[in-house]
C-alpha cells in the first residue's frame, strides 16, 4: 500500500507548487495512473479523501485519475500489442525481444487553479 506515500507525496508537491505561484485554491488534481504501474486507483482515491483534509490548501480538491493502457513493442515484428493481455511474449511473432512503451506511468497531468 505505497498509495498513502504516494498521495502525500502529491500533496506536497502541489502546496509546493501552490507557494511558489501564489495559488489560493486548487479545484482539482488530474493524474495519469499507468496499467502496470503497481499503483491501485482506488486506493489512491481513498487516500486521498483522507489525507486532503489535512491541508487547507486541497480540503475541498477533487481527485482525477486517467487509467493509461499498457502496450509493449516487438523489435522483431515491429508491431505493439496489449501488455496485460499478452505479456512480454509477443502474440503476433511469438518472440520475447519485447520492451513496454507505455503504462508504467504515474504522472500529475494536470492542476486546476485559480
Amino acid at each position: 500500500m505505497h498509495e498513502l506515500g504516494t498521495v502525500i507525496y502529491v500533496i506536497e508537491t502541489i502546496e509546493k507548487l501552490a507557494v511558489e505561484n501564489k495559488l489560493s485554491a486548487v479545484n482539482s488534481i488530474t493524474l495519469q495512473v499507468g496499467e502496470v504501474s503497481t499503483i491501485v486507483p482506488d486506493y489512491l482515491v481513498n487516500f486521498w479523501k483522507f489525507a486532503r483534509k489535512r491541508s487547507e490548501l486541497l480540503k475541498d480538491t477533487e481527485l482525477k485519475i486517467e487509467n493509461l493502457k499498457a502496450v509493449t513493442f516487438c523489435q522483431d515484428c515491429e508491431k505493439t500489442y496489449p501488455t496485460v493481455q499478452y505479456g512480454k511474449q509477443c502474440p503476433y511473432c511469438s518472440n520475447y525481444n519485447t520492451f513496454l512503451v507505455t503504462g508504467n506511468e504515474f504522472v500529475i497531468k494536470e492542476i486546476e487553479a485559480m
